[in-house]
Parts: structure tokens; C-alpha cells; sequence
């Protein structure tokens, strides 16, 4: 077994993997690099997707790449990750997610059958989600220099609700739901690359969300923001929020649901469930008014049936993530300087 954590030195002046774990390194080079290039107020809005003016109406539209290795895991595969990954960010900004392009960068020596099993998941994973992949491009590269095949996806959806949701609608007293158990995709990828048996058998937790969000939506509930916890998992999503709305956010250890399986696989591994990949979760900034409502609705969907409370938005203005354990004591929650795993979207 040859687990690695590709921690960051203090000078670089090369790309490492560690940049692409959606912490510390990958905000550096955000800031650094792209967003005062290309700096405007829809790349501004710091969301999985970008709201967009366009005559009456207003789309949603959004991109992702997808390098995962293996390419087949246990629960999914990168073709369906790659439809469900870019049909979720959609319905993270309450869009319904109608068109999508797609590019394959194959590595000479692919098999066929391999890229026959990858579309072939990809068509059923479209026909599930509703939308219709209408453009692409394919590029073959070098053997050797591309790893079986890479996936990129981008996606135009429409509002399905009259306002956009998105992390500036955060307010004080927000309550914040979670939609299920956390950590069972970067797990099910570990124990799948690694070789690794654990004594349950783990499935990655990939699955679209759009017909969640859609029931949310068409059951009244007031939504501010909506975040799908992928690379960094819960944590990092929860510090991106806190910093994008400059509030403070409080939750607590004990409500966030970790099964027995994934909390037993991190403790033999030195992981922590807060920071592991998630592919199929995402969180929910609803009013304390529109929590019980929500709660309810998303326990009748599939993947909200597992949903919990697990902190609130407070009056503070450090825009800080603070966790209360189970013993009572508090810890900040902080971006990840590294990637725990490597490749998992």
C-alpha cells in the first residue's frame, strides 16, 4: 500500500498536486493567479456556478474536469461522475440543468471497450438527470501522458426558482442541513485503489441531486445557499461559505452523520471524515423557519433520506467555521494545506 499526502513545502514555483484539492493550495492560486486576470461580478459570485443575464430570463451555466483514477469504482464511474458532477453544481445555483458539451482527452492504447463502457454510463446517466449532451470534442494524446482518458463537461440550465441562490444570500440564523452521511466517495476510492478490504464492503456515494433541489424548490422552502461536498468535503465547503459571506458559522460534531464503516476506515488511516471527498451530499442554508419543511421534504427523496441539522449561521463577523465536539470543546475548521487523497473527481 503507498499512500500518499502531498503536503506543500513553504516555496514553490511549480504546479503540485496539492493544488488541485480544492484547500489551501487551490485558493492560493485562485487568488494569485486567475481572479485578478479575469476578475468580474460573475466570477465574483464564488459559487459552483455562475448566474448569467441573458434577455428575459437568466441562465445558470458551469464546467468540470474530471481526472479520477480508477476510472470504474465501487457505486460509479468517471462517466457518470462526470454528467452527475456538472447536473449538481447546476442545482447548487437552483438551476435546471437542460444542455451539456462534453471532451474526452484519450490516452493512446484506451480499449474501446473501456470508452464503450464510459459513454455507454454516461447516456444512462443523462437520460436520468433530464438533460441532453448536444456538443463535444474528442483529442487523443501520447501514450503515457494521459492516464486512460480525462472528462471535461460544461452546463446551461435555467432558474428553477425566481431568485439565484448562492453564498451572499447567507443571513444570521440560517440553519444548515446536510443531506447524509459523509466521507463513503473518497473512501470507496482509496479502498479501490489502495487494494485495500475493509470488513463492509463501501460504495461511493455518487448521485445526482438536481430532483432534490427541484423538490426543495417546488415545496416552498426558502433556500439561501446550496454547496454539494466534493474535493475537501465538508469542511472546506463550509470555510469557502464562511469566508464568501464573511459570516460565522457554528456546527456541531455529534449531528453530522459518519458511518461506522467510513469512521472506522479514517481512524485506521489517519483520516479526518470532515476533509473526505463526497460526490453525491451537499448542504442546505435555509431560515430557522423553513428547516422543519425542508427536513421533511429531503427525508422523502433518495438522497436526502439520511438529512440532518448540524449548525446554524451566527451573529459573528469573523467569517470563521467553529466545530463543537463531542466532549464540548470547540476547534476551528480550516482549509486542508494538501490533499488527503489525490484524483478523486
Amino acid at each position: 500500500m503507498n499512500i500518499q499526502c502531498p503536503l506543500p513545502t513553504i516555496h514553490r514555483e511549480t504546479i503540485r498536486l496539492g493544488h488541485g484539492s480544492g484547500g489551501e493550495m487551490t485558493q492560493q492560486l485562485l487568488s494569485t493567479y486567475i481572479q485578478p486576470l479575469f476578475n468580474n461580478a460573475w466570477i465574483d459570485q464564488a459559487h459552483d456556478s455562475a448566474t448569467l443575464p441573458w434577455g428575459a430570463d437568466r441562465l445558470v451555466f458551469t464546467t468540470d474536469s474530471f481526472v479520477i483514477t480508477p476510472l470504474f469504482f465501487p457505486g460509479g464511474d468517471i462517466g457518470k461522475l462526470a454528467i452527475y458532477g456538472t447536473v449538481n453544481d447546476l442545482a447548487m445555483g437552483a438551476a435546471e440543468a437542460k444542455f451539456l458539451s462534453c471532451s474526452l482527452i484519450l490516452e493512446e492504447g484506451l480499449p474501446l471497450e473501456t470508452l464503450k463502457k464510459v459513454l455507454q454510463s454516461m447516456a444512462v446517466a443523462a437520460e436520468e438527470t433530464g438533460v441532453k449532451l448536444v456538443t463535444g470534442d474528442t483529442k487523443v494524446v501520447e501514450r503515457g501522458k494521459g492516464d486512460g482518458i480525462y472528462i471535461n463537461t460544461s452546463g446551461v440550465g435555467t432558474l428553477m426558482g425566481g431568485q439565484p441562490i448562492a453564498p451572499s444570500r447567507i443571513r444570521s440564523g440560517d440553519q444548515i442541513l446536510l443531506s447524509g452521511d459523509i466521507g463513503r466517495h473518497g473512501i470507496a476510492i482509496m479502498a479501490s485503489r489502495e487494494g485495500l478490504d475493509f470488513e463492509s464492503a463501501l460504495n461511493s456515494d455518487c448521485a445526482p441531486l438536481n430532483s432534490a433541489v427541484s423538490a426543495l424548490i417546488r415545496g416552498g422552502v426558502t433556500l439561501h445557499c446550496l454547496r454539494d461536498l466534493t474535493r475537501g468535503g465538508l469542511a472546506t465547503a463550509l470555510v469557502e461559505l464562511a469566508e464568501t459571506s464573511g459570516r460565522a458559522i457554528e456546527v456541531e460534531e455529534s449531528q453530522i452523520p459518519v458511518g461506522e464503516s467510513v469512521q472506522g476506515a479514517c481512524e485506521m488511516l489517519g483520516l479526518d471524515p470532515l476533509y473526505v471527498a463526497n460526490e453525491g451530499r451537499f448542504v442546505a442554508f435555509v431560515p430557522e423557519e423553513s428547516v422543519d419543511l425542508a427536513s421533511s421534504i429531503l427525508r422523502e427523496t433518495q438522497v436526502g433520506s439520511s438529512c440532518a441539522k448540524i449548525g446554524r449561521v451566527t451573529d459573528k463577523t469573523d467569517a470563521q467555521v467553529t466545530l463543537r465536539n463531542n466532549l464540548g470543546c470547540d476547534r476551528l475548521l480550516q482549509r486542508l494545506p494538501g490533499e488527503q487523497l489525490p484524483r478523486i473527481c
